[in-house]
């Protein structure tokens, strides 16, 4: 069981995040309008340029979406005193590793295991 004052610190870790990404979003919006200025004048070496920095900027931009979703999620877990509990096992999550990384659902040892049965696939 979190103490209120880890509590409190894991909510204004997550709101940081939460905050981090928003600004994301908007700089993200803003490339994505200037992608479409005046092009006279540009060669083939700078379209292919921008095309592949446009791609890294739109998987950049899903993936911060994907992690807005888990960080809504852990807030909700965290509202009601349930992010410290392992999904699988239901022992608790140590409060180091929710710092390190407040939006898992798995202890270390959960993590580890599922980490090790991925591997063993990947290696078939």
């Amino acid at each position: 069981m979190l103490t209120p004052e880890q509590t409190s610190e894991l909510k204004a870790r997550l709101q940081a995040d939460l905050t981090r990404l928003a600004d994301h979003a908007h700089l993200a919006l803003d490339f994505t309008m200037d992608r479409d200025r005046d092009r006279i004048g540009r060669d083939s070496m700078d379209e292919a340029t921008e095309e592949e920095t446009y791609s890294t900027q739109l998987r950049l931009h899903d993936r911060e979406t994907f992690l807005l979703g888990k960080i809504r999620e852990a807030m909700t877990r965290l509202e009601a005193g349930e992010i410290d509990e392992c999904e699988e096992c239901s022992e608790p999550i140590g409060f180091k590793r929710l710092l390190a990384r407040p939006v898992t659902t798995l202890c270390f040892e959960c993590k580890t295991a599922r980490e090790q049965v991925e591997a063993d696939a990947g290696a078939e």
